[in-house]
């Protein structure tokens, strides 16, 4: 997705009620507060399934194709009006020190932010504002500033039908978004025949998933959204427009004399899982990493625990002289009888190849 005219779809769900990301503790007193691109993956799966394309999707996404999977995706961020939040490259976060924003706190910045910083301007601290619930970095504003989402804790009790007024009550928490708000996320296309062929496909998967719902309790009616928004355009340019027109020598600032080797900083929107051929400096960028787990759902073997996968989180910054891959592992148990893919595709941006001071 790396190439500057990579088509591509932004992709905005507002929802219509709660939503939960599972954590990675399994804790149903919390939730995570973003939406994994291998969760994504695994849901639009479920969705090709349910239209009959599950085959030909997973040939055109895990097979040995030469030039990568035809389609990726990001993560889910929030959103919230016009702004769109991600996770910040960690290289060039937090900005300079100030003494009236904690910078080092925002889990989310605004894109318009990040494109400002990889321009080299001037941070305006007096301009923004962290909402402590969602972690945003918000544009300061009179009177009261809430973020695009706040976390809340639902009441539910199970009751057992066999032993006449037995139950047990239980909480679970969950995102409540705000009137003008949601999660927004971005596919990647291969090239143009790839879009071509994916792009309604994959539009209509997104319809399926907001309607059936994404995340966790859909069956009390969580995860749902309206019909999701698609906007199309070149990749990186339609979420960070400077992204793509830097030259070649802007990306590579640390190739002075006596420097290491150039090579691009690759600033993670996805998890990540390394393909063979992708060649990573790990000594360089700045990275972090995450273990993935969970529970397979096939009737082959339902609630089978998948096998744990370490992978590169959102917001990392790799350094590689080429794009990076990645690819779809199997985490099925073993002596499965069909692989189970965790999706840790490369969806990333080029930036200056620097880090904050």
């Amino acid at each position: 997705m790396q190439d500057s005219a990579t088509p591509g779809l932004l992709v905005r769900f507002r929802p219509t009620g709660p939503w939960r990301f599972g954590p990675d503790s399994g804790a149903r007193d919390r939730v995570d507060l973003l939406y994994h691109s291998d969760t994504l993956y695994s849901a639009c799966c479920s969705a090709f399934r349910q239209l009959g394309m599950l085959e030909e999707w997973l040939a055109a996404t895990t097979g040995s194709v030469e030039s990568g999977p035809a389609v990726r995706f990001s993560s889910c961020f929030p959103w919230q009006g016009q702004e769109l939040f991600a996770v910040p490259p960690r290289t060039l976060w937090p900005p300079v020190p100030s003494a009236k924003v904690r910078w080092k706190d925002a889990r989310f910045a605004p894109l318009s932010l990040i494109a400002s910083i990889l321009a080299d301007k001037p941070v305006e601290e007096d301009r923004w504002t962290l909402d402590p619930i969602s972690g945003c970095l918000l544009l300061a504003a009179r009177g009261a500033v809430s973020g695009p989402f706040r976390v809340a804790v639902r009441s539910s009790a199970a009751v057992d039908r066999l032993q006449h007024g037995w139950c047990e009550p239980y909480t679970t928490a969950c995102l409540e978004f705000a009137s003008n708000a949601g999660m927004w996320c971005a596919v990647a296309f291969a090239g143009e025949e790839a879009y071509s062929r994916w792009s309604e496909p994959v539009r209509a998967a997104f319809r399926l998933l907001a309607d059936s719902g994404l995340g966790g309790e859909r069956s009390r009616g969580w995860g749902r959204s309206e019909v999701p928004e698609f906007s199309e355009g070149a990749l990186p340019e339609l979420l960070i427009p400077s992204a793509g027109a830097a030259p070649e020598a802007e990306l590579n600032q640390e190739g002075a004399e006596g420097a290491p080797p150039a090579g691009t900083a690759w600033w993670m929107l996805s998890l990540f899982a390394p393909a063979a051929a992708d060649a990573v400096d790990w000594q360089r960028g700045n990275y972090t990493l995450l273990t993935r787990g969970g529970r397979v759902e096939s009737q082959a073997g339902w609630g089978e625990l998948k096998k744990s996968l370490r992978m590169v989180a959102e917001g990392s910054v790799l350094v590689s002289e080429k794009p990076l891959r990645g690819e779809a592992k199997n985490v099925a148990p073993d002596h499965f009888p069909h692989p189970v893919f965790r999706a840790g595709f490369a969806f990333t941006i080029p930036i200056p190849l620097r880090t904050t001071s």
